[in-house]
């Protein structure tokens, strides 16, 4: 699998209680490596995929940092290092309370900056999925990456698979222009969250939304937290998959462990809702640790088995 996105650092502060606006508030602080797209990496190396590769772009100031930590997962990556802009930085604001809720200051830095001169159509060798990080289309030089990779991923025939990343961000690009482009890149399966399928479809039901896109995307696999996921095809939902119970500690990178454990299940054949569920898993896994990334080699812990109930 070849993931294409953002590698960036995570700042990450779990504070334990509510912020003191001109003053100090107490936090545990971490600087750690993330990134939705090297995150996806990871975890889908750390599920078994015997060969994930990544293509990021990051600033000389911590290239070689990066690189280290993408190995030791698992991931052979293929970082551009930008001449002028540093890695992306992005202060993740933890609340250390029940729910473990996150909020992001971001700085995309170098990571926004990849472009179609980045791309080698030799990155597909061997490649069976190619996903792509929704980041990268709030950039016109990321938006024509996307465009660069996705044509040359369908004229091998390989399937392309996104994650829309940020409901933020895509109020800024607009709904239309995303959809437009999914269905322009022939996207056979997007990940969207509960809120960023709500804002795409205007819907609040999160089963209607799935059900909606799915008309524009041949399957579309939606992350529902600490409700699961829904599985949706031709405009119906085939199956709710209940997530894995789990005392979170950081919700920081959850999406992206479903992400990475899905694609990972499903490029070794399994159904989408059999995928769905080792997406569940990792993401159980994934809110009991802080920051994005997966446990360290060796360390077997796991959730139990999810159980999936077919929709009617």
């Amino acid at each position: 699998m070849l993931v294409v996105g953002d590698v960036v650092t995570d700042v990450v502060a779990r504070h334990r209680g509510p912020l003191a606006p001109g003053t100090d508030t107490a936090s545990a602080i971490r600087t750690l490596p993330g990134g939705a797209g090297a995150n996806v990496a990871c975890w889908a190396a750390y599920q078994g995929c015997p060969d994930v590769r990544l293509l990021g772009r990051v600033g000389a100031d911590s290239a070689a940092r990066h690189e280290r930590a993408l190995i030791s997962c698992g991931v052979r990556p293929r970082l551009v290092v930008d001449p002028h802009a540093a890695t992306g930085t992005v202060i993740c604001l933890v609340d250390a309370g029940a729910a473990a809720e996150r909020t992001f200051l971001t700085d995309s830095g170098a990571s926004l900056r990849l472009d179609p001169d980045d791309w080698s159509d030799a990155l597909l060798d061997g490649v069976g999925r190619l996903h792509l990080s929704g980041y990268l289309l709030f950039s016109q030089s990321g938006q024509a990456l996307v465009r660069t990779a996705a044509a040359s991923a369908r004229t091998r025939g390989t399937p392309v698979s996104l994650d829309p990343a940020s409901a933020g961000f895509l109020t800024e690009l607009g709904v239309g222009r995303f959809l437009k482009l999914v269905e322009e890149e022939e996207v056979d399966v997007l990940l969207p969250s509960r809120a960023e399928a709500g804002l795409l479809t205007g819907l609040s039901d999160p089963a209607a939304a799935a059900a909606e896109l799915s008309r524009h995307v041949p399957l579309v696999v939606a992350k529902q937290g600490a409700d699961g996921a829904l599985v949706a095809r031709n405009g119906a939902v085939l199956a709710r998959v209940p997530a894995v119970a789990a005392t979170p500690k950081d919700t920081t990178g959850a999406g992206d462990a479903f992400t990475g454990a899905f694609l990972a299940a499903l490029l070794t054949g399994a159904d989408a809702t059999a995928a769905a569920a080792e997406g569940c898993r990792a993401g159980a896994v994934a809110v009991q640790r802080v920051g994005g990334r997966p446990p360290a080699p060796g360390d077997t812990a796991a959730p139990p088995t999810v159980r999936t109930t077919r929709a009617p």
